[in-house]
């Protein structure tokens, strides 16, 4: 009688090590567990179970978490339904955490994929190998746990005793291979006196980045193992700050708050190191800081120095008190001194006048259904983006632009485009553009009362309407960025009565500003002006 022949099951074995210890050798750690998982393999031959050749293998990687090439590499296979079963030697060869693991077999799950521990005897076919899977897992993220325990107890135990514990040597200073200690370099540490004497001649942070940078001195250059180079570049207030504060100079080690003799020799003297520290605490104290939480900029996070290849922040500065004027300062300028950058800063308004004026003639010829991001290119180049508060401007542009930059001396202006990563380029004259000072306007209206600004934008929107500028209060509410209903409610202040939104729009009454709109719905229910008026007295006298 001719039996029936088993369907094949493909398995693939997966290997791991979490060091890389070893594995130069003829057979390693990787070669045994591939060899015993070949072998349950084999015994499974009646089965129909197949040992796949491609191998998946990481050798000295962590198993908390999925950042594997040799995980990665199974997962993707799995996904083009190369494989039946994955093959382990232990299951913390896998994953030792238990949200990943869980992740992996609900991914195993959806592709149909059997799970296999060799030496623990059991598949995830069944349910009381799934419980004892998370069992044998949760042990195994708890044995890492303590591992990790252990070892940030003996670090802190080493760092206490003033030892150093790796990493880029700090400038001033190299390490002695051998004893695992850093030495004194006696040229840098020439510099780091100068530095510290050149603060406690009374110079600012900047201003000693800057007279260092003149010299032609350059931050500490460190080539690591895997070939990756750091340092090397210019002196910046950051740099300054760390040297002058840091207690390394001082022979010793902080660590958990605490201050520890180190076992590295010290460069700066105690007393010095007090001077520089009461100094620090000094002009900390004196240096007004102006905080840029009520200063909205439309470029925020998009506009970059070309020259200097370094993000422009949005800040203001204040005029007899009162008068705020908006720009764009260049971050390497900030750190380095003016000196270090062609283009320093730009006026806010300018800037970012110009940047919209030049993205909408690379708009204007093009259908928006070119693009993505359809619905805010409508909402851009629609009328009703003056009406738009800043945030919701924001929001559009970065859904619109990548990147711009600006050079001062070419006078040219970038824009890349989201999407396509096109690059538009303007030749621009920002001392040709006259910026309305819309700042004091946007405060001035903020101040307005609620109800009065909902009803002028009812008033523009239902110009838009009857001009044909849009088609309806859905479009209206996608480019407003809200609900129909809510455009409704505004549209709905138009049934007042002409006296009352006379009211609204031109007195002065301070009660106007304690009444919220959802009370004015029962008015605008009444059809009869009078009884119309009649409520709206009785509001303004118990507004709230």
């Amino acid at each position: 009688m001719e039996t029936k022949q088993k369907k094949r099951i493909y398995c693939a074995i997966y290997t791991r090590k979490s060091t890389s210890e070893g594995l130069d050798q003829d057979f390693t750690t990787l070669d045994a567990q591939r060899e015993a998982a070949q072998n349950y393999i084999a015994s499974q031959k009646s089965e129909g179970w197949v040992a796949l050749k491609e191998q998946y293998n990481d050798g000295g990687f962590t198993g908390a978490n999925l950042e594997r090439p040799g995980l990665k590499k199974l997962l993707s296979d799995i996904k083009e339904h190369k494989i039946d079963c994955v093959v382990v030697y232990k299951v913390d060869r896998l994953s030792r955490s238990l949200i990943d693991f869980a992740q992996l077999l609900e991914f195993f799950d959806k592709n149909s994929v059997t799970f296999v521990s060799i030496t623990q005897q059991f598949n995830t076919n069944t349910s009381m190998g799934r419980l004892t899977l998370n069992i044998l897992l949760s042990f195994a993220q708890f044995e890492r746990e303590i591992i990790s325990e252990r070892t940030k107890d003996k670090m802190g135990a080493a760092r206490k005793r003033g030892q150093w514990l790796g990493g880029r040597p700090p400038l001033g200073y190299d390490v002695d291979k051998e004893h695992k200690r850093l030495i004194v370099n006696e040229e840098e540490a020439k510099l780091i006196k100068e530095i510290f004497q050149l603060y406690l001649d009374g110079n600012s942070l900047l201003k000693v980045a800057q007279i260092i940078n003149d010299k032609g001195y350059r931050t500490k250059h460190v080539i690591t193992k895997t070939g990756k180079s750091f340092g090397d570049s210019k002196f910046g207030i950051t740099h300054i700050q760390w040297i002058v504060k840091h207690v390394l100079y001082l022979g010793k080690v902080c660590y958990g708050g605490q201050i520890y003799d180190g076992q590295q020799e010290a460069i700066i003297d105690e007393e010095t190191f007090k001077k520089a520290q009461d100094m620090l605490v000094l002009n900390r104290r004196e240096r007004k800081v102006i905080k840029n939480t009520e200063c909205t900029g439309l470029l925020s996070h998009l506009l970059h120095c070309k020259a200097c290849k370094s993000f422009m922040f949005h800040t203001y500065t204040k005029k007899n008190g009162t008068h705020k004027y908006r720009y764009y300062v260049c971050s390497n300028a900030q750190k380095r001194g003016y000196s270090s950058c062609p283009t320093r800063s730009a006026n806010a308004q300018a800037i970012e006048d110009v940047t919209v004026e030049c993205l909408r003639k690379a708009y204007t010829n093009k259908r928006s259904e070119e693009y993505q991001n359809k619905q805010e290119i409508e909402a851009f180049l629609s009328p009703i983006w003056n009406t738009l508060y800043p945030q919701e401007k924001l929001r559009i542009l970065k859904a619109l632009i990548k990147e711009v930059d600006y050079d001062a001396p070419s006078k040219k202006l970038g824009i890349i485009l989201n999407g396509n990563d096109l690059r538009l380029e303007f030749v621009v004259d920002l001392k040709q553009v006259r910026p309305l000072n819309k700042w004091h306007k946007e405060i001035e209206v903020k101040k307005e009362p609620a109800i009065k600004k909902n009803l002028i934008l009812a008033f523009q929107l239902q110009n838009l309407l009857e001009e044909g500028k849009i088609q309806n209060t859905k479009q209206a509410a996608q480019w407003l960025n809200t609900i129909q209903v809510r455009i409704d409610q505004v549209m709905n202040m138009l049934l007042l009565s002409p006296a009352i939104q006379e009211e609204i729009i031109c007195s002065e009454n301070k009660a106007l500003n304690f009444i919220p709109e959802y009370k004015l719905r029962s008015i605008i229910n009444e059809a009869d002006w009078q009884k119309q008026d009649q409520m709206w007295q009785a509001l303004l006298q118990n507004p709230s």
